[in-house]
């Protein structure tokens, strides 16, 4: 059996740490940006209490997802144990910082010494991506009445939904693309049927009861860390409105999900200080609030995830050990 350390070596190794390198440099960049000392006068003011509450809110986005990763994994079959699936899940946020989180896909190597086969892992990856899209889609629904100079891009979030529901609403046309795709040979036609048995197996995540509870805790995972945002934004001063709070964090997380940076780095953080200093706030207000409201998201599920990877590896060099 490989082990979860194999899968941590060479190539990958070097993308993680490059990746989360790249991102560490950029919120530096940031802070200086908005100037140091003003970010540290913003992050003083939400104090530790704020801190807190809005990584609780964190904490409940991921909890929430990790149970729609349950769900997806039942749907298809594959019941595996909570705690060592907790692990995992958790394990793909080291990898949130590449480009359109593709490297939370890494879940796959890790499931496969629990039976679970990667076009099962990559169907509920895909399912979990097109949820969040979809519940993050609607969340920008909430304001975008008063900007609508976001219709464009909330518009293109919405193609990529549909584009990905066309493609899984048709057994025939999936049946017909694996069967033309496995009898011919050659690396493009490899890909093509790895592609199309992992559709196959994501049709079954998007039942109608499952798809309606799915979105509903998508809505209510992302929706809380629109809150903490909301209520961040209150702690410093700023004169927002809840739905325009909500507004602003979901454009932002679909301008960071359509761009396929690592982690969303730059899109979102760009429509997010743009937005904020369209309300009134100051540069260095704006810019503090956002590198506060993503270390306490994105950098908080980085950390939680290496912290959970490691687990991983010592796990694995004890097995080891003990063998």
């Amino acid at each position: 059996m490989t082990s979860t350390t194999h899968y941590l070596e060479g190539w990958r190794l070097r993308a993680l740490i490059f990746s989360i390198v790249v991102a560490t440099a950029s919120y530096l960049a940031f802070s200086l940006w908005g100037g140091w000392h003003e970010v540290v006068a913003a992050f003083v003011q939400i104090g530790l209490l704020g801190t807190l509450i809005t990584l609780t809110m964190s904490l409940a986005n991921y909890s929430l997802r990790f149970a729609r990763w349950q769900l997806y994994l039942l749907q298809l079959g594959r019941r595996v144990p909570w705690s060592p699936s907790l692990r995992i899940y958790l394990s793909g946020f080291a990898l949130t910082t590449t480009p359109g989180k593709a490297g939370e896909a890494f879940r796959g190597f890790l499931l496969k010494k629990h039976g679970v086969p990667f076009p099962t892992t990559f169907a509920a990856f895909i399912s979990e991506r097109l949820s969040d899209l979809t519940a993050i889609v609607l969340l920008t629904l909430v304001g975008l009445a008063q900007y609508p100079e976001a219709h464009g891009l909330v518009l293109a979030g919405v193609a990529g939904i549909g584009v990905v529901l066309v493609c899984l609403s048709s057994q025939t046309l999936l049946d017909r693309l694996h069967h033309s795709a496995s009898t011919r040979r050659g690396k493009l036609m490899g890909l093509l049927t790895h592609v199309s048995e992992m559709l196959i197996c994501a049709r079954h995540c998007h039942r109608p009861g499952l798809l309606v509870m799915a979105t509903a805790i998508s809505i209510i995972a992302w929706g809380a860390e629109a809150m903490a945002f909301y209520w961040m934004l209150g702690w410093l001063g700023a004169d927002i409105s809840l739905s325009f709070a909500i507004f602003v964090y979901a454009l932002s997380m679909l301008a960071g999900a359509l761009s396929f940076l690592p982690g969303g780095l730059g899109g979102a953080e760009a429509v997010m200080i743009s937005l904020l200093m369209l309300k009134g706030m100051d540069a260095p207000s704006a810019i503090a609030a956002t590198v506060f409201i993503r270390l306490a998201t994105l950098w908080f599920a980085v950390v939680i995830g290496l912290i959970a990877l490691l687990s991983s590896r010592h796990e694995d060099t004890s097995a080891k050990e003990a063998a």
